[in-house]
């Protein structure tokens, strides 16, 4: 079969719960995690270092070569909040948490999967940093957290 487009609302993120290591948590989106979907957006980053590797030999035509590389996601949406009991949505709450660790402890696993994947694209070890939250007279609050990966990707069976 041919490669297709697909809806990016169908991708699946899971934080792990850092108090039950192993132990996932799906952020609600249209269809994934329970109940009304919170995150409605997501951007994959990538980010490269270079060495210059110039010499007299290449004839002033600029020489490179990548020597590391950096991937970030982010995730946007509505930030969801319980009326009664004011709990936070649960991945949002377990990332907001995250966020606010330091050191070592910064560090937490973060999954996702495009939809008809049989594994999840793994960062074992994953930092979590807020980003702006807010909205106007008429709009929803909105929620945002930048997640980077620290070290080398694997995988899972999903």
């Amino acid at each position: 079969m041919p490669a297709v487009k697909y809806n990016a609302r169908d991708v699946r993120f899971q934080i792990e719960d850092f108090n039950n290591p192993g132990t996932w948590t799906e952020f609600r989106t249209a269809k994934n995690g329970s109940g009304e979907g919170g995150i409605n957006t997501f951007t994959k980053g990538h980010a490269y270092e270079a060495a210059d590797t110039t010499t007299f030999g290449s004839d002033g035509r600029a020489e490179t070569q990548n020597m590391q590389e950096g991937k970030t996601l982010g995730l946007q949406g509505f930030r969801m909040k319980d009326p009664i009991t004011g709990a936070l949505d649960p991945a949002m709450a377990l990332a907001e948490a995250q966020a606010g660790r330091l050191g070592v402890d910064s560090l937490v696993g973060f999954r996702f999967a495009a939809p008809g994947d049989t594994v999840w694209t793994v960062w074992p070890d994953a930092t979590f940093q807020l980003g702006e939250e807010g909205g106007g007279n008429n709009d929803k609050v909105t929620w945002a957290c930048t997640v980077t990966r620290s070290g080398a990707e694997t995988t899972a069976a999903i």
